[in-house]
């Protein structure tokens, strides 16, 4: 049985479009955009799929440079006629593989407007500056990840509690539930082949040999990502250690205790950050709004999925154990699991949050997250601790225009009044369950009008 991904409404929006564009569907490896595409592939009444990594399926595009031509072999090649063309699905899986492909993809617009076409890829960053002619203006594009909690929920065969998720406030009889759902959402993650197996077998230790096929492909790829040899073992040595700095901001030289230099890990970095596999999250020092990237400050690295993270510092049994997430290791899994259900939200347009950071040398400020909402910037920790504890935050708000905080916490929704310690400013705390990550846009919208 296919997990439902809440990508399939976008698609349906996508086929009853009047002009529709070619689709990529971008997105790491192993998050389900084949699988997706072969599902929603049954709204048609005919379906080819090609496969680029495959030598008889790239040929098309090696021996055909018009896309009626190319479009009149595959058909009599599947015994079907071009006047079955727009009930007929056309889906390029690993385009990157062709550069051409990637350029016919314009003209298959120009000339086959009838024609429904989906391409999907990983690394398009990289081969996009192999296309001379990349067909800018002339493609859509909508954005794949691992699992969201509510689409677990929905694969859990919860419904109904993912309805509750909807309501502002979330009803109190659906916080105890959601929470101990929202665990496990964290403990095993997203990646669809581990959930479909979770599903199957109810247990997280028939799960260690699908997290080690995962990540070994990862590292089987990496030959991919390279654009040299050197690249290649810096890149091998970032994906072995990088999730031992999962609770801290990075340094680039000597990167995982390696004699290398800043530049050959920055570039080896931003290969992996182009692939998905482990991203770049850059601070801000900004209290206003537009939120700008900090790039002169250290970053911190955010893993595909948590599940696969969990499973690399070996800490799932442990996180078995424990009431409150916000323990595990160091503090960091919670904050990066919200990161990660905010990067979920990317559909149709591709960002990425930032943290906050104020360094000074005796009063240094970190903030999980900054989001903006009708043009104010909202801090938002991610923790247990008490209000006055909030230390950063107060640093923040402090320093803002206006009078709002959220914090992401294992307790029920409320909305508070507090002061700042120094200025004694008054501001609201608006907290918030971490099962509403997916949530947080609608949540501030709320908050800034009712408060």
């Amino acid at each position: 049985m296919d997990i439902k991904r809440d990508l399939y409404s976008e698609l349906l929006q996508w086929k009853r479009q009047e002009n529709r564009k070619p689709l990529i569907l971008r997105g790491a490896r192993q998050v389900g955009k084949t699988t997706l595409i072969r599902s929603f592939a049954k709204e048609y009444q005919h379906y080819i799929e090609l496969n680029l990594e495959r030598t008889k399926d790239k040929r098309y595009f090696q021996t055909y440079s018009d896309p009626v031509t190319l479009l009149d072999a595959l058909f009599l090649e599947h015994n079907l006629s071009t006047d079955q063309r727009e009930e007929t699905l056309l889906f390029i899986d690993e385009i990157q593989e062709s550069p051409k492909a990637i350029a016919l993809l314009r003209y298959f617009h120009e000339d086959i407007p009838a024609l429904p076409i989906i391409a999907a890829g990983s690394l398009l960053e990289h081969v996009m500056q192999e296309v001379k002619s990349f067909p800018v203006g002339r493609v859509a594009y909508l954005y794949q990840f691992p699992l969201n909690f509510p689409e677990f929920l929905e694969a859990k065969g919860h419904p109904l509690l993912r309805e509750q998720l909807g309501k502002i406030p979330i009803p109190k009889a659906a916080h105890e539930p959601l929470l101990r759902l929202f665990h496990e959402y964290t403990i095993v993650g997203g990646m669809p082949e581990v959930i479909q197996a979770y599903l199957n077998s109810g247990t997280v230790a028939n799960l260690t040999p699908i997290y080690e096929s995962i990540w070994t492909a990862y590292k089987d790829d990496v030959e991919k990502y390279a654009s040299n040899p050197t690249e290649a073992k810096v890149i091998r040595h970032i994906i072995n250690t990088a999730h031992l700095y999962v609770d801290q901001r990075i340094k680039y030289e000597g990167f995982g205790q390696s004699n290398y230099r800043y530049r050959e890990v920055s570039e080896a970095m931003n290969t992996l950050n182009d692939a998905r596999i482990i991203q770049i999250i850059t601070p801000t020092t900004d209290v206003d709004f537009p939120i700008k990237p900090n790039l002169r400050k250290a970053p911190r690295l955010q893993f595909l999925d948590t599940g696969l993270l969990n499973h690399e510092l070996g800490i799932q049994g442990q996180m078995l154990a424990l009431d409150d997430l916000s323990n595990a290791y160091k503090g960091a899994i919670i904050p990066h699991m919200l990161t990660q259900e905010v990067l979920s939200l990317n559909k149709r347009t591709y960002s990425k949050p930032c943290f906050w950071v104020r360094e000074k040398k005796q009063s240094s400020a970190e903030v999980d997250l900054v989001l903006s909402h009708d043009g104010i910037v909202i801090p938002i920790e991610i923790k247990s601790g008490k209000v006055g504890k909030l230390r950063s935050l107060h640093q923040f708000i402090e320093r803002a225009e206006h009078h709002y905080a959220i914090r992401i916490y294992g307790g029920k929704f409320t909305v508070e009044e507090h002061k700042t310690p120094i200025q004694q400013k008054s501001y609201f705390l608006m907290n918030i369950p971490y099962y509403l990550g997916t949530k947080l846009p609608e949540y501030l919208a709320y908050f800034l009008t009712n408060y």
